[in-house]
């Protein structure tokens, strides 16, 4: 019965990211796909934070797999990323594409660092 769990946290997770991605593109402006952005940072936060807690004993094998497999996983889009990165490319943005995909690149694995450390303490 774990699919079925990891199905439904799957299904909220894409709701989430939709819900957020609307949200913040509502209220930035473009061209940088700061939803896309957010989600994914807060993604790999929250993914750091579920990382942590597996280290240290405080959240089991089946939870985790549910959290961040399935809520996580299809709230983070990283294929959107990469999609909007080459798009810019394309667009002959290509400085913008560049600095795009880096950054979130760099920042996802700050965000995920900060989370494992939060719960982990080292």
């Amino acid at each position: 019965m774990i699919w079925l769990a990891i199905a439904v946290a799957g299904g909220l997770g894409a709701a989430a990211r939709f819900l957020v991605d609307a949200f913040v593109t509502a209220r930035l402006p473009p061209p940088p796909h700061w939803g896309t952005a957010i989600v994914n940072v807060s993604g790999s936060f929250a993914a750091g934070l579920v990382a942590g807690s597996v280290a240290t004993d405080g959240l089991t094998g089946p939870t985790a797999v549910v959290v961040a497999g399935g809520f996580l996983g299809a709230y983070t889009t990283f294929s959107t990323a990469m999609v909007q990165a080459a798009q810019q490319w394309l667009d002959e943005r290509r400085m913008a594409g560049l600095v795009y995909l880096v950054g979130t690149l760099i920042a996802c694995v700050v965000a995920a660092g900060i989370g494992v450390l939060l719960v982990t303490g080292s």
